[in-house]
């Protein structure tokens, strides 16, 4: 199944997307329980299929079974007693599949040849560190660049979202925590990042995470290996890979941090970028204004934002 947020005429929820068609969730959910004459129908459908991503993500399995009754019920009543349950792609807005995580863990230094091109060594422990949700976007939105520096760089990156609770979970075990992958692209200011010998600056400005376009659930993409990472800018091959390349796996990833702290549903972790950042080129090369970065991961599709200078400091 394809998870995305969307929002419609001021209000976002959670939807499933079936050829084109995007389903709401919580709606359809809500309306099968009341034309099964079930009496607490409102108060069943928030505590399983709830009209957020987070919430929705905790009900774990359970929920997902009842999202995809959902979804066959809504393609059955596109409309049941005056509510809509499904919509035209084209009339709505697609949201961050995961616009509040409580935590977005990053993986630096993960794919050989990017380690290679940054004059590293391959490193005996996940290098890691955080963005933070402020830096979420869209896959429908523009990547803002703001006049605190001049080298924006763009970083594909395969991500994966939680799935349940997670403590010192053991990497035959892992995949039994993620609820599913998505795309997102880690903005990176450059010149902040290297200020000082933690990243974190350059790193969490506000925007610098596109995430999207929705998150393929684990029964439709089973294995997160093998899969080729493409990001091209305005058509220009600047990064390809493989998911088979990561130094840490998304098993290894998951018993590590999992040993670190505990993972709640709707973390998101990324977990490194290949080689061919424009901090590495030679000439080194930053984004602009009007650039159009697209980041296409098999299985899951494509990740698509244009670049658009602002205007005047950070606002709220």
């Amino acid at each position: 199944m394809k998870l995305i947020t969307f929002t419609e005429q001021g209000v976002t929820r959670i939807g499933a997307i079936e050829d084109g068609k995007v389903i709401d969730l919580h709606a359809a959910f809500e309306k099968k329980l009341e034309s099964e004459g079930k009496l607490r129908f409102k108060q069943i459908a928030e505590a399983y299929v709830p009209a957020d991503m987070n919430g929705f993500l905790q009900g774990g399995k359970e929920s997902l079974d009842y999202a995809k009754e959902a979804v066959a019920f809504a393609l059955k009543h596109e409309k049941y007693k005056g509510k809509q349950l499904v919509f035209s792609k084209e009339d709505v807005k697609v949201e961050a599949p995961v616009p509040s995580p409580g935590k977005m863990i990053c993986v630096g230094h993960n794919y050989r040849e990017h380690i290679l091109e940054m004059g590293r060594e391959i490193p005996p422990y996940p290098v890691v560190f955080a963005k933070f949700a402020n830096t979420v976007i869209g896959p429908e939105d523009d990547i803002p660049h703001y006049p605190i520096s001049d080298q924006l760089d763009y970083e594909a990156e395969f991500a994966f979202v939680i799935g349940k609770r997670a403590r010192n979970v053991s990497q035959a075990e892992a995949l039994d925590y993620v609820a599913g992958y998505t795309i997102v692209n880690d903005v990176t200011y450059r010149d902040l990042q290297r200020r000082t010998l933690q990243w974190l600056q350059g790193k969490t400005v506000d925007g610098s995470a596109p995430m999207g376009p929705w998150l393929v659930t684990t029964d439709e993409l089973s294995d997160p290996s093998g899969l080729e990472v493409v990001l091209t800018v305005n058509g220009e091959e600047r990064q390809r890979s493989n998911t088979k390349n990561l130094v840490f796996s998304v098993q290894y990833l998951v018993e590590f941090l999992s040993g670190l702290m505990k993972l709640e549903p709707g973390d998101v972790i990324l977990t490194g970028t290949p080689g061919g950042v424009g901090v590495a080129r030679d000439p080194q090369v930053f984004l602009k204004d009007g650039d159009v970065v697209r980041i296409e991961i098999d299985g899951i599709g494509a990740l698509e934002n244009k670049v658009k200078k602002v205007m005047g400091e950070i606002s709220e």
